[in-house]
């Protein structure tokens, strides 16, 4: 007879193995297949990952030749990340930090570093965030086997060559989106290998990916939520252990993302005005929106069209009762069609949850969702659908379950032309805005950045077009509009019509400083330097660092014979951007002013700088020559206009001024 304990243990036992049976049933819980010692699993394994390698080294090779594009300025232009001692900024006083209004202080670490490896080279960013997301796809691939996800190769591959990651990996400012996915994977999958062996150093390997992940971007919060969904998915219920367990991820979340939001709201007062029930709208929608996209990647626009949202509006109800219908009818059909399904729903959803909408955040203005949300998400619904197809292959005749490696490679073409295609549109603000302002005219923002991507490649007839257009709509940054408008004049010669924008770029933000300095630029044009020297004055005032508007404030006062005050605005701007592209025109203007001023040997240092910034340009040794000629010093004067008319034989004044010498020697020698 049974002893009690032994009838216990008998207990525990047959409890196991139910919960073993109902966890097998719903596909989950199951322990991947044991390793052979040796033989081909190994090597198929190495293959299947080579394959994963090949299809995002193909998909994302467009990466490669991509430039930097719109946002990438927050980090191209900030003083944190050019500067040798910005990695202090970045951790300790990111509200220095210009263009960022996150503190995500690892992503900009990353950044930094890579600034100082090769400079603002665009390549070296887009292979590491390539490296960096090819680290995603197999760190999912390795969970996915851990966790006996159906069909998991077939699933990561879809995810890996999936359009919609091309903004997050493509897009260098979304270094964020690659950088923080991988922390959240290992942290997940040390997790897994935690609940496995109850290895305390695999918790808190896992706990420190979640915390670094939090620290390059705050969006991976929602991974302790996606623990206890899996926990579910698991076994059917979460414990109170489970919960234990995952307090601490909790707490690390918590912290962070209010610090986060304490820094975002310090720097963004935003207040879009929507109440819970318009709230509840966007969410819904956006849920649809993106689960329509990851099924059918279609017209995929890097700003979608915002949305109208009326609560009064029955139709857009439609989004939110079907979302809680279709949990329902998943719930309820669990047993059937296991757990699986319904998990990768709550996955998806309560991943995505940071950026639907209940909180305002800065992009809400230019629409309520973008292809780079769903980056982590995206994979639950993947996977669902996956699995389901997988288990209806299952169930086919053999004769058609072996076309299914077709299919699964057709879709696998399909998707990794159209992510080629999309990668190929940040190849330059000029490609990327083009296509935006075509299948999104009414976006926010787009006109004008056309226009200055349109300038910056010289066609400025074009850009005065998409100024004009951005001046009629871009009611949000009218003096952004008006300043683009005056600019694209100014470069066409117009500078009475270039004034006038100038002017109302300021009418609607008095201390612009960039439209005082163009202000100014163009009165100089007109030849009005008085008015030209306050408007770069009132530049000054609103940027006392402004090296431009110091070297227009210099030229227009040297024009106005004030030489003493001309020198020591244009030694201001060259000792600000001693590189600057101007600093070699301004050294010729400061030789000038010196020489006016009888400082023949500070005039002399000038010119000689300017010959270092102008190499093969003959007005350096022209203005060399004549001061030479000022000092008596003719030798030297013929040597240098010798060295102008080697580089333009027919520049008039080098000519004159070397016969006019040469004559005067001709008459001494009499």
């Amino acid at each position: 007879m049974a002893t009690k304990k032994e009838r216990r243990n008998a207990r525990r036992a047959r409890l196991a193995a139910a919960r073993a049976a109902a966890a097998e049933g719903s596909g989950a819980g199951r322990r991947p297949a044991p390793r052979p010692a040796a033989g081909g699993f190994p090597n198929r394994r190495a293959l299947a990952a080579l394959g994963l390698a090949g299809l995002v080294g193909v998909a994302f090779f467009p990466a490669f030749q991509a430039g930097f594009v719109w946002d990438d300025t927050v980090f191209t232009e900030d003083p944190a990340v050019l500067n040798a001692s910005g990695l202090k900024t970045i951790w300790f006083s990111p509200s220095d930090m210009a263009k960022e209004a996150h503190y995500w202080p690892l992503t900009y670490t990353t950044f930094w570093l890579e600034h100082k490896l090769w400079g603002l080279a665009p390549l070296g960013y887009h292979v590491v965030n390539v490296l960096l997301y090819l680290g995603n796809v197999f760190l999912l691939w390795r969970l996915c086997l851990r966790l006996s996800v159906p069909a998991a190769w077939a699933a990561v591959a879809i995810w890996a060559v999936h359009p919609l990651h091309v903004e997050s990996v493509v897009w260098v400012i979304e270094r964020k989106d690659v950088l923080s996915g991988l922390l959240y994977l290992g942290a997940a999958l040390a997790y897994a290998r935690f609940i496995e062996t109850r290895r305390a150093t695999r918790y808190g390997l896992g706990l420190s990916l979640y915390a670094l992940g939090l620290l390059a971007k705050s969006a991976v919060v929602t991974l302790p939520a996606g623990i206890l969904v899996w926990h579910w998915w698991r076994s059917g219920r979460v414990t109170a252990k489970h919960l234990l367990q995952t307090v601490p991820f909790f707490a690390a979340g918590l912290l962070v993302s209010l610090g986060d939001l304490a820094l975002y709201r310090s720097r963004e007062v935003l207040d879009l005005g929507y109440g819970l029930p318009e709230r509840v709208l966007i969410a819904a929608r956006a849920l649809w929106f993106y689960a329509g996209k990851i099924v059918w990647p279609s017209e995929l626009i890097v700003i979608y069209p915002r949305w109208n949202v009326q609560a009064t509006d029955p139709l857009a109800w439609l989004y939110p009762v079907g979302a809680v219908a279709l949990a329902a009818l998943l719930w309820l059909g669990r047993h059937r069609l296991g757990r699986g399904p319904l998990a990768a729903m709550l996955f998806f959803a309560l991943t995505l949850s940071p950026s639907l909408g209940f909180l305002d955040y800065g992009y809400m203005r230019y629409s309520f969702v973008a292809d780079r949300f769903q980056y982590l998400a995206g994979f639950g619904l993947i996977a669902a659908v996956v699995g389901l197809a997988a288990k209806g292959v299952q169930r086919l005749p053999r004769r058609y379950a072996a076309g299914a490696p077709a299919v699964l490679a057709a879709a696998l073409l399909t998707l990794g032309t159209l992510t080629w295609r999309q990668a190929g549109l940040y190849r330059d603000d000029l490609t990327l805005f083009s296509y935006v302002v075509a299948a999104n005219p009414s976006a926010r923002g787009t006109h004008l950045n056309l226009s200055a991507a349109l300038y910056k490649a010289g066609r400025y007839e074009e850009s005065l077009a998409a100024s004009r257009v951005a001046v009629e709509r871009e009611t949000h940054d009218s003096a952004g509009a008006y300043l683009n408008l005056g600019l694209s004049l100014l470069r066409l010669d117009r500078p009475e019509e270039a004034e006038a924008a100038f002017r109302s770029a300021l009418e609607a933000e008095p201390r612009h400083r960039d439209a005082h300095q163009n202000l100014g630029e163009a009165l100089r044009n007109q030849r009005r330097y008085e008015e030209a020297a306050a408007a770069y004055r009132e530049a000054i005032e609103a940027d006392p660092e402004y090296a431009l508007a110091h070297a227009g404030l210099g030229e227009s006062l040297h024009r106005l014979s004030r030489h003493e005050e001309a020198l020591a605005s244009l030694d201001r701007s060259l000792d600000l951007a001693p590189e600057a592209p101007a600093a070699g025109t301004l050294h010729l203007i400061a030789g000038q002013a010196a020489r006016q001023l009888e400082r023949f040997a500070e005039s002399e240092r000038h010119f000689r700088h300017a010959m270092q910034l102008m190499p093969g340009q003959a007005a350096p040794h022209l203005e060399l020559a004549i001061t030479s000629l000022r000092q008596g010093r003719n030798d030297q004067a013929e040597d240098e206009l010798e060295r102008a008319l080697a580089l333009a034989p027919d520049l008039a004044a080098a000519k004159d001024a070397l016969g006019e010498i040469r004559r005067l020697r001709s008459r001494e020698s009499e």
